[in-house]
């Protein structure tokens, strides 16, 4: 275990203000959760990498502890990787390993195309090169009719107001329901999801990051990502039913520096959750030549 115990804290950036939790010494790790986590998705992977790094987990813009500023616009692309960037530079730093699952990896693709400088290295997790989500959204069917709730929170309020009428019963869908073992999510877990869900302003910012999303496509259109120029690893649990593992064939064109995938069969979209111990091993052989430890 590392020899420091997980201290919270506040750094303001951006105009607002990240709750995050943050552990171990050495070079600097950022770990960004999905929708509708929190950092407390990333517990089995804090302590791991807290061996060998300085490991930060905020609560992004919009969730749990963090301020949750209103309007859509508030939850623009730009302004997320501008948090990440506020982060790194809150805690000394000018470059991080950046780790993000599901929403968090959409913000790591991003951030690491449009911040090369600052990207050591790049870890994603059950989310696809947003280039790659483009083109199947155009072209394929089957993953278009998956990704039938990013359409839906297109529609003021109402996915809100749904998912207050039982609170509970959308976290244990959204996370044991779609899980291959149920067990990974015991009920005093789904409780801590339950209650960040419930903060005040917590519900509508979560669903603002795709409104923001779907309005900044209207508005310019398919966006054109730069290369990836770090080392990148995917980790992909293959029976993800929000996203089709097609969404991760033929990637390499997207990267200049070496580009990796691992793929966790019998493991649903949660994977860090579900599979921990095995997404723990595969991101510290990925890290090997940095530990400092």
């Amino acid at each position: 275990m590392s020899n420091t115990s997980l201290q919270h804290g506040s750094a303001y950036v951006n105009g607002v203000r990240l709750h995050y939790v943050t552990q171990g010494t050495g070079k600097l790790v950022i770990l960004l959760h999905g929708f509708p986590e929190f950092w407390y998705s990333w517990r089995h992977q804090i302590p791991a990498l807290a061996e060998h790094f300085q490991v930060v987990a905020p609560d992004m813009r919009g969730y749990n502890e963090s301020d949750k500023p209103a309007g859509v616009a508030n939850y623009r692309l730009d302004l997320l990787t501008a948090d990440v960037m506020g982060l790194i530079r809150a805690f000394g730093e000018e470059r991080a390993l950046i780790i993000g699952h599901d929403w968090g990896g959409g913000v790591a693709w991003t951030f690491a195309a449009d911040y090369p400088q600052a990207t050591e290295r790049l870890i994603v997790l059950n989310c696809p090169h947003p280039d790659a989500l483009q083109k199947q959204l155009r072209s394929n069917f089957r993953q278009l009719r998956r990704s039938w709730y990013m359409f839906f929170f297109q529609i003021p309020w109402l996915p809100e107001a749904l998912f207050r009428l039982n609170r509970r019963r959308f976290v244990e869908q959204a996370f044991r329901g779609m899980a291959i073992r149920k067990e990974a999510f015991p009920d005093e877990d789904l409780q801590r999801y339950v209650e960040a869900s419930a903060k005040p302003g917590a519900l509508t910012a979560a669903i603002n990051y795709y409104r923001a999303m779907f309005r900044d496509f209207l508005r310019r259109g398919e966006r054109k990502f730069a290369k990836i120029a770090c080392p990148t690893l995917l980790i992909w649990g293959e029976e993800d039913v929000a996203l089709g593992k097609e969404l991760t064939y033929n990637m390499e064109p997207y990267f200049t520096d070496r580009f990796e995938i691992k793929y966790i069969p019998r493991c649903s979209h949660w994977v860090q959750q579900e599979q921990p111990e095995l997404v723990n091993q595969y991101m510290l052989e990925f890290l090997a030549d940095l530990t400092t430890r």
